[in-house]
């Protein structure tokens, strides 16, 4: 059996999970990893892999690498998986794409210029009640969707965005972090999209109520919206939630029904009640991942690598493609133009 050969950049927590979830796949190899910091310093004991100081010289090492997976902060995403495009290489970058629609569609171009795949993390595409809305709306069950509310509060405070009492090298800057729709919930705006479709006439308002000292935008949002297929929406969002994350959910009103999907990570179907339609009990969804003190979206990462390696082989369709990844840039752009 012909293995996968992969490279990781950046070996912090996502990279060593993508390191891991290659490990974990017997049609994957890892072959090497990228990262600025020495390897005792980055806890790379489980990976028999060499580590490199930067790509250049790791693509340089490592020719027969087949895709390059991008874990580094999100203002890097962009430009690194250019690089590695003009050395042929497919890239899976970790979510944002990049932090500007412009640098997606250059990635776009670049893609289809050489022939290879940007596979973007969505990852929470794979948790059950998101396929099953997906599946729902998409049937007609609903029938017209009248109204769509989004609500993510999660917690993020200075256990996350200060370092050894200061500001963090890249989290919470608008340069490399790009804001909390980009790093904490582009998840959630992904799925919206995924869907329901593009949005249209947006509005919006924006405060920090807790996170002036630490972050350089905010950390509270507001925004209401037309939905192009039809229905109006609001995403409403925060990081101020005091000490751990309280929800994030999806409300739908519409023709012939009404659902809730929610939970801490929209991984439970709180209410569902439809004109001729008996809810059948889902499967259970992963856990969220941990991260110690704070906790993210659902651990479906090894769903994405087999994604992965079945396009690669020619078995089955990409689950979010580039072109779904610049969208979700293009809304969160949007959203962030009114601040």
């Amino acid at each position: 059996m012909e293995k996968i050969k992969f490279g990781v950049i950046g070996c912090g927590h996502i990279g060593k999970r993508h390191a891991s979830m290659v490990h974990l796949n017997d049609e994957c190899e890892l072959v090497a990893l990228c990262d600025t910091q020495p390897a005792d310093k980055l806890g790379l004991q489980d990976f028999d892999a060499p580590l490199y100081e930067d790509m250049e010289t790791m693509l340089e090492h490592h020719t027969d690498i087949d895709v390059v997976c991008i874990c580094t902060p999100n203002g890097y995403h962009a430009a690194q998986a250019a690089y590695c495009l003009d050395n042929h290489k497919h890239v899976l970058v970790e979510k944002p794409m990049g932090l500007s629609k412009a640098s997606c569609e250059s990635l776009i171009f670049k893609a289809l210029h050489v022939s290879k795949n940007v596979f973007c993390v969505m990852q929470n595409r794979y948790s059950p009640p998101s396929i099953w809305l997906k599946d729902l709306v998409s049937s007609g069950k609903l029938g017209k969707i009248f109204q769509v509310q989004v609500n993510c509060y999660w917690n993020r405070d200075d256990r996350y965005y200060l370092k050894n009492g200061e500001k963090h090298p890249w989290k919470g800057s608008n340069s490399l972090d790009g804001g909390t729709l980009f790093t904490q919930f582009s998840h959630f705006v992904d799925l919206m999209y995924w869907v329901f479709g593009d949005i249209t006439n947006l509005q919006g308002k924006f405060n920090s109520f807790n996170h002036q000292h630490s972050t350089e935008f905010e950390d509270t949002g507001i925004v209401s919206f037309d939905f192009v297929n039809g229905g109006m929406g609001c995403l409403n969002y925060s990081t101020a939630v005091w000490d751990t994350n309280l929800e994030s959910s999806i409300t739908v009103l519409a023709e012939h029904g009404s659902v809730k999907v929610g939970g801490q990570y929209m991984n439970e179907v709180e209410y569902c009640h439809i004109r001729d339609y008996e809810f059948q009990e889902l499967p259970p969804s992963n856990p969220a991942n941990d991260y110690g003190h704070y906790k993210g979206s659902a651990n479906n990462h090894p769903y994405i690598f087999e994604n992965v390696v079945d396009v690669i082989k020619g078995r089955k369709p990409i689950t979010t493609n580039a072109l779904e990844g610049m969208k979700v840039v293009d809304i969160i752009e949007r959203i962030y133009a009114m601040r």
